[in-house]
């Protein structure tokens, strides 16, 4: 008799092998997911920055009220989340400031919530910060 296919223990070996090399895979997956996010947060944190000196420059004060409302806030920003594009929302980016000091931050939203660096900022002098040293 010339039977062709596989036994079920095969057919288990090969499931409980593809269920190991994916619990060992996808929580690495993740994390470089949440590097791609965080790298496009500071990249959008760095263009609020130039655009903060630009606009330092233009008016001789970090903060205006772009938008009308006698208050600077993040509808003053050319965008509020990160990334910039897209429907997703991963960080949410808000102002402070004086007329010539400004803090721009990066709060976790979403699928981001869980990212061990927490909120990032940045200030006028360039000043990063994040709650982990290695995040920047």
């Amino acid at each position: 008799m010339n039977n062709k296919g596989f036994t079920l223990i095969e057919l288990m070996i090969v499931v409980a092998i593809v269920g190991i090399l994916s619990a060992i895979a996808y929580p690495s997956y993740q994390n470089y997911v949440q590097q791609a996010r965080r790298a496009d947060a500071q990249a959008d944190l760095l263009e609020l920055a130039q655009w903060m000196e630009r606009q330092f420059t233009v008016n001789g004060t970090y903060v205006s009220d772009i938008d009308g409302d006698n208050d600077f806030d993040a509808d003053d920003l050319p965008f509020k989340k990160s990334p910039a594009d897209g429907n997703d929302t991963f960080y949410t980016i808000t102002p402070a400031g004086t007329a010539t000091t400004f803090t721009l931050t990066a709060t976790r939203a979403g699928a981001q919530a869980a990212d061990r660096c927490g909120t990032m900022t940045v200030t006028q002098t360039g000043a990063k910060t994040a709650a982990a040293n290695d995040c920047w």
